[in-house]
């Protein structure tokens, strides 16, 4: 469950959970953006070329910030679509609404106790609802439920309980038709789009992440295939109180990953920590195929050793795991390692294969696209640019300027238009992994991760590591 350290500072919604509420609700924001779109349109037809652009794109962020100031206060799976929309649109929309639209990932009021507490009671059943003392103030709220922190009677264990909206799982599949209209009125989505085939992937998503009986199963599954490596803790799963729609776990003590705490904390730590967050992904991704797509700062917080060093990343909400076919896999990990060997044929070869370019796509289109790749892997690199990098070679991810390089390489390329808006795998995949660097980033850590690659690409898998590797010069490219 994303943390919204907000929470307790906001006037808690009503929930709107009857159909005619929620449907009221809902026309009216397809009026409003519809008109909206009228009026922007009449004006254009008497600015001249420059003026229509910087209009379009002030329009595009009013017509974000209009849905998502709605949305917000909706709750449910209309409010997910928003956020998903922000993960899918950067293929397509415009930067700034790209912008608007995230800032649903973090700022979700919570919902008043009064509405929640008959559907625990209910849910529950009231010999087991006398077991536990439930705190009424929220620790965490988000788009399809919120999190509040409770003491078993019996034995004094603190644990938290994850409580899904009420009616929200028969909302879905109307909410999702009446926002695919909305979002075309609002002409969020350019022609050509299959906006249809982005909500239906989003729909799947969104089921998956209210079936709390999976993610129990995934939060037990990542807590026995962890059980093993103190670096990490996952929650305990209660199966007796949990249900389709109330999720109960332990409750473990973290800090923020920005917390002043995390701040502090001595360089060496920050790096130790840096490298355990990269092994993570290394793990699901290389090893069990099995991902946690979710990178909210919320799902990935630090227990502080006060009396030592011995941080731990405390691992939260797995209602977002995804399990990726072995086919999927391995066509990924020939772009992974044709990048890392700065081999352009493996490299162009897996981005095929993963759907990410065309097989009928220019050589040039290829030679940029094997550019920009061979710059993401930098941080994997064994001597990475020297601006970057620490007198013995580590990586400055504080310091880097990675994404912004990434950014800038594929708008000169000009390559978008022969990229497809790729399958729903890599689009949750790359938001993981993205996650991934920022983390690394806010730790300002300083770590080589260019031998931990290696080994999961090679000597986990039995791939024989080709003589020149990654010794190779860039030039060759």
């Amino acid at each position: 469950m994303a943390n919204n350290s907000k929470s307790d500072k906001r006037k808690p919604l009503k929930l709107k959970t009857g159909s005619f509420d929620r449907n009221a609700a809902m026309a009216r924001m397809g009026v409003m953006a519809g008109a909206s779109y009228a009026t922007h349109t009449f004006g254009n037809l008497f600015r001249n070329k420059s003026d229509r652009e910087a209009r379009n794109r002030e329009f595009y962020v009013r017509q974000a910030q209009f849905l998502a100031d709605e949305l917000g206060q909706l709750k449910g799976s209309v409010m997910k679509v928003g956020q998903m929309l922000s993960v899918y649109g950067q293929y397509f929309m415009p930067p700034e609404a790209i912008e608007v639209l995230r800032s649903l990932q973090d700022d979700s009021p919570p919902v008043a106790w009064d509405d929640l507490a008959p559907v625990v009671r209910e849910r529950l059943g009231a010999e087991r609802l006398a077991e536990l003392e439930i705190d009424e103030e929220p620790l965490a709220a988000a788009s399809l439920g919120q999190v509040h922190r409770a003491r078993r009677k019996s034995d004094g264990r603190e644990l938290c309980i994850k409580i899904q909206y009420p009616q929200l799982a028969d909302a879905i599949d109307s909410d999702i038709r009446t926002l695919t209209n909305i979002v075309r009125l609002a002409r969020l989505v350019p022609k050509g789009i299959e906006l249809n085939a982005i909500m239906e992937e989003v729909r799947e998503m969104i089921y998956r992440e209210v079936d709390y009986d999976r993610e129990l199963r995934m939060t037990r599954e990542f807590g026995e295939r962890l059980a093993h490596d103190d670096r990490y803790v996952v929650p305990e799963v209660f199966p007796e109180y949990s249900t389709e729609t109330v999720l109960v776990t332990s409750f473990e003590a973290a800090s923020h990953v920005q917390s002043e705490a995390v701040k502090a904390l001595a360089q060496p730590r920050r790096n130790r920590l840096g490298g355990a967050a990269l092994e993570l992904f290394f793990l699901e991704f290389f090893d069990w195929g099995i991902v946690q797509t979710d990178p909210h700062f919320g799902n990935y917080k630090i227990r502080v050793d006060e009396a030592g060093d011995d941080d731990k990343f405390v691992l939260l909400d797995f209602g977002a795991t995804r399990e990726f076919a072995p086919r999927f896999l391995g066509a990924y990990y020939d772009t992974v390692a044709g990048a890392f060997e700065y081999d352009q044929d493996k490299l162009i070869d897996g981005a095929i294969g993963i759907s990410l370019l065309r097989r009928d796509s220019p050589q040039q289109v290829f030679d940029d696209f094997a550019k920009v790749g061979m710059l993401i892997i930098e941080p994997f690199t064994k001597e990475p640019p020297a601006e970057f990098a620490t007198a013995d070679h580590q990586y400055k991810w504080g310091e880097s300027d990675l994404f912004w390089r990434v950014s800038r390489a594929v708008q000169d390329a000009a390559i978008s238009r022969w990229f497809r808006i790729p399958p729903r795998e890599i689009v949750f995949l790359h938001r993981r992994l993205g996650g991934v660097f920022v983390l690394m980033s806010v730790l300002d850590a300083e770590y080589n991760a260019h031998d931990m690659l290696a080994h999961y690409l090679y000597q986990e898998h039995g791939r024989i590591r080709p003589d020149a590797g990654s010794e190779a010069s860039k030039d060759d490219v």
